[in-house]
C-alpha cells in the first residue's frame, strides 16, 4: 500500500456513506485514559499559575514567561495548559459526565498520549513519565539518567507524543488514521504554544526510527510514536542531572476495550509511513498573490492561560445577521502563517481556501489565501452557505459559521520530499494550523470547530482544483458559537 491508495480508499462519497451500515458498540467504547498499573505516581501542583501573555501576541511570535521555580510547578503549568481536562459535559438523558480537554480531538476520543523524559529539573527526579490527565499526575515509568539521544541533544525535557488509533477507529473505522494525525498536530501545537507562553522554545522531530523509539519508551503494542518535541529555554528551572542507574518500574498498560477490532488499512498506512531511511529537504513552497489586500489584524488582550482553558469545539454557530470584521479575519489568517518549528516544516504544504459567509467588507464567496502578501484571491463569488454545509457531509455548522475553511494540501510534493512519511507531516501541519485557528478565534471572542468529514472529490470540484493543485485534508469553521448548557468548566 502507498499513502495514495489509503487516501483514495478513505475518501467520503455519497455512495460510500450509503453502503456504510455501522452501529457503535457502546459497551466496547475505548477508555479515553491510559494508565500504567503499579508504577509510582507523582503529584503535579493543582491550580498552577496561568500564563498572562495575550494569546494573539503569542500566536504572532511573542514569548511569555513563567514564575515556576521548580520542576513540579513548571510541568504542572505546561501540561495544565496543553493536555489537561478543562471541562466536563453532562448527558441529560443519563446524568453521566465525560471530560473535555485543553487539546481538541475528533469525536472527543483523544488518541494522543503524552510521554516525557526529564533530565536535571529542579526538585524532580530524572526519568521517563506518562501524563495522566484524569488526575493531573505523572506516572513514573523509569528513573535515572536515561539516554536522551532520541531528541538529538541534551534538552532538559523531551516529549514523545503517541497515538492509539483504536480510540478513533472504534467510531470512524478506516478513515480514523487521518483523524489521529490531525489530533497529533493539535496536540503538538497546544504543547508548543503553552511552552512559548512560559518563555520556552520547542522543536518537533518527525525524522526518527519508529520502532526504536517505541522500544525505548516500552510502548504498548496498540500505541505508536508519532512526534518527539524537545524543550529548551532559560525559564526552565534546572539543576545538575542525576547520575544513578536507570530503574524501570514496569507497569502494565490498562486494557482500553474488551476487544480491539483490527483495521488492516490503518495498520498498512502506518507501516508504510514508518521511517526507513533519511529524508531529504522539501521542495520550495508555491507562492502567489491575490487581488484583495487584508487590513491590519485586529488585536486582543485576553491572556493565553484563560484562552487555552476556555477553548471549546463549537457544536453549531449562530447564523442570521451575525458577522465578523475584516480585521478579525485578518488576525485569524495571520496566525496561520507563523513558522512551525520542526524538522519537516521548513516548507509548508497546506493552503487555506475560505468560504466567506458573513465578513463585513468582504463579499460572500470562495477565496484563496496567500500568506506571503496577506492577500485573498477570489475563486468563486456568491453565497456559499449551502455549499459549505453540503461539502462537510451536510453539517449545518459549516454554513452557519461566519467563515469556513478547506485546508488543501500538496500531498504529492510532500511525498516527493519525504516519501510516504510525508503523509503524516501534511496532516500534522493541518492539525497545527487548526489549533492556531482555535486559539485565535477564542481570543477574539469567537468559537471554532474542526471538521474531519467531507466529500473529498466534491470539494476539489467546487474549488476547481486540478490534481496537481492539492487535495483537501481538513475542514474548519469559525463564528459565534451556540451555547452548550451541558458544559461545565
Amino acid at each position: 500500500m502507498t499513502w495514495r491508495e489509503y487516501h483514495e480508499a478513505t475518501k467520503h462519497t455519497v455512495e460510500s456513506l450509503r453502503r456504510a451500515h455501522y452501529t457503535l458498540d457502546w459497551r466496547n467504547m475505548p477508555d479515553p485514559f491510559r494508565h500504567y498499573e503499579g508504577v509510582p505516581v507523582l503529584d503535579l501542583p493543582a491550580d498552577p499559575p496561568a500564563p498572562e501573555i495575550p494569546a494573539l501576541a503569542l500566536l504572532q511570535g511573542a514569548f511569555g514567561t513563567t514564575p515556576a521555580a521548580d520542576g513540579p510547578t513548571f510541568l504542572s503549568q505546561l501540561l495544565f495548559h496543553s493536555a489537561a481536562i478543562s471541562a466536563s459535559k453532562r448527558v441529560p438523558s443519563t446524568g453521566d459526565r465525560y471530560a473535555l480537554r485543553v487539546n481538541p480531538s475528533s469525536g472527543n476520543l483523544h488518541p494522543t498520549e503524552f510521554h516525557f523524559l526529564t533530565r536535571g529539573l529542579q526538585q524532580w527526579p530524572d526519568g521517563l513519565y506518562h501524563y495522566r490527565p484524569s488526575s493531573h499526575m505523572a506516572e513514573q515509568r523509569a528513573a535515572g539518567a536515561l539516554d536522551m539521544k532520541l531528541a538529538g541533544g541534551s534538552a532538559p525535557i523531551v516529549f514523545v507524543l503517541t497515538t492509539i488509533a483504536w480510540r478513533e477507529a472504534w467510531k470512524y473505522r478506516n478513515r480514523a488514521y487521518r483523524y489521529c494525525l490531525h489530533d497529533m498536530g493539535h496536540a503538538w501545537q497546544a504543547l508548543a504554544l503553552a511552552a512559548r507562553a512560559m518563555g520556552v522554545d520547542t522543536f518537533a522531530i518527525g525524522n526518527f526510527a519508529d520502532d526504536e523509539v517505541a522500544d525505548f519508551c516500552r510502548l504498548n503494542e496498540d500505541e505508536w510514536a508519532m512526534l518527539i518535541v524537545k524543550l529548551h529555554g532559560s525559564t526552565i528551572p534546572v539543576r545538575a542531572p542525576d547520575r544513578g542507574d536507570v530503574v524501570w518500574y514496569g507497569g502494565r498498560a490498562n486494557q482500553l476495550s474488551r476487544q480491539q477490532i483490527t483495521y488492516p488499512l490503518i495498520d498498512e498506512i502506518h507501516a508504510v509511513t514508518k521511517l526507513r531511511q533519511s529524508i531529504s529537504a522539501a521542495e520550495p513552497a508555491l507562492t502567489g498573490s491575490g487581488d484583495i489586500q487584508l487590513p491590519s489584524p485586529d488585536s486582543s488582550t485576553r491572556p493565553f492561560g484563560e484562552v487555552a482553558r476556555t477553548r471549546r469545539s463549537a457544536l453549531d454557530f449562530r447564523g442570521g445577521n451575525t458577522s465578523i470584521s475584516l480585521a478579525q479575519l485578518s488576525a485569524i489568517l495571520a496566525v496561520t502563517a507563523q513558522p512551525l518549528c520542526s524538522d519537516f516544516s521548513g516548507t509548508r504544504f497546506v493552503q487555506l481556501y475560505l468560504y466567506v459567509h458573513r465578513v463585513d467588507g468582504l463579499e460572500p464567496g470562495v477565496y484563496r489565501y496567500w500568506p506571503e502578501h496577506s492577500e485573498l484571491e477570489l475563486i468563486r463569488s456568491g453565497d456559499q452557505r449551502v455549499a459549505a454545509a453540503g461539502l462537510s457531509l451536510g453539517q449545518d455548522l459549516a454554513g452557519n459559521a461566519c467563515v469556513a475553511f478547506s485546508m488543501i494540501a500538496h500531498l504529492d510534493r510532500a511525498a516527493r520530499a519525504y516519501g510516504d512519511r510525508g503523509y503524516r507531516y501534511v496532516h500534522f501541519e493541518a492539525g497545527a494550523i487548526g489549533q492556531r485557528l482555535y486559539i485565535a478565534a477564542e481570543a477574539l471572542g469567537l468559537g471554532a470547530t474542526g471538521i474531519g468529514a467531507f466529500f473529498d472529490d466534491q470539494v476539489h470540484a467546487h474549488l476547481n482544483l486540478a490534481p496537481e493543485q492539492g487535495q483537501v485534508v481538513y475542514h474548519f469553521a469559525i463564528g459565534y458559537p451556540v451555547p452548550d448548557p451541558r458544559v461545565e468548566a
